[in-house]
């Protein structure tokens, strides 16, 4: 087993790669627009982490996507998703969605501007998108959605999605990865919860303030990669959410810990 030196890096919402295309106002946390290699920009297993707002009626036109797990995250408004597969979605606050792409699919995600009835909505839709890879290429294409929205009032962590064993018996929706787990948490200020000790661990604040040992104050769109560590305690400053990726195993690059 290989092991890396245990670290803590605070990634403030400032310093995100920031695109605007009109319709589209878009935060990178790793780098995704040009010619990147996602793998060697990684963290862990994290390829990809973009919060995004996109206004009413655009969105993503019809796209590929090959051998990626692609969990979506809505802060705000709704996305309305469709594939070449037959799934359609309609993805809120609280319902959580994860899109296996396997040996290919495409798909696209605009903002549900048009409610049924005819009302026209002009409130854009704020979103998290997150990829990490399948351990196996080439899988059928499968598609998820998870309401977590009575699990989050707990104001504990909620497993949103996961490939650990762990997690087998719970409601968390699958990954097609047996070394990584997703989890969210809605928090009033006081309230506290515990990151995951595990080989690579990305903390994001989707809203409002935290404290998090170690870390100081995060603010909203403010993020903490952290290596060979975890346990910290992270409490809501403010009404908070809290997003939160567990990973056992990383990139070749990071001297990976892979039970």
């Amino acid at each position: 087993m290989n092991t890396v030196a245990s670290t803590v890096d605070i990634h403030r919402s400032a310093d995100r790669r920031h695109l605007r295309y009109g319709w589209l106002d878009a935060h990178h946390s790793f780098p995704m627009a040009g010619n990147f290699d996602l793998q060697e920009h990684a963290h862990g297993l994290l390829m990809a982490h973009n919060e995004d707002t996109v206004f009413a009626g655009e969105g993503f036109d019809t796209h590929p996507h090959e051998d990626m797990e692609i969990v979506t995250w809505v802060l705000s408004g709704s996305l309305v998703h469709q594939d070449s597969a037959g799934h359609s979605g309609l993805v809120r606050p609280g319902l959580a969605q994860r899109m296996g792409a396997g040996s290919g699919i495409l798909h696209s995600e605009r903002n549900d501007s048009i409610r049924a009835g005819g009302e026209r909505v002009t409130d854009p839709v704020h979103l998290v998108q997150m990829w990490v890879p399948p351990n196996e290429s080439g899988l059928a294409p499968e598609y998820q959605e998870l309401d977590v929205t009575d699990e989050l009032a707990s104001g504990r962590l909620v497993a949103v999605a996961s490939g650990l064993k762990r997690h087998s018996g719970d409601a968390a929706i699958g990954i097609r990865n047996r070394h990584t787990a997703f989890y969210a948490a809605r928090l009033e200020a006081g309230q506290t919860v515990t990151a995951p000790e595990a080989p690579f661990v990305h903390v994001f604040v989707a809203r409002g303030e935290v404290h998090m040992e170690g870390s100081g104050t995060l603010h909203q769109g403010d993020a903490v990669r952290m290596t060979s560590t975890g346990g910290q305690r992270i409490s809501a400053i403010d009404s908070a959410e809290v997003l939160i990726w567990e990973m056992h195993a990383g990139f070749a690059r990071d001297a990976t810990i892979t039970p």
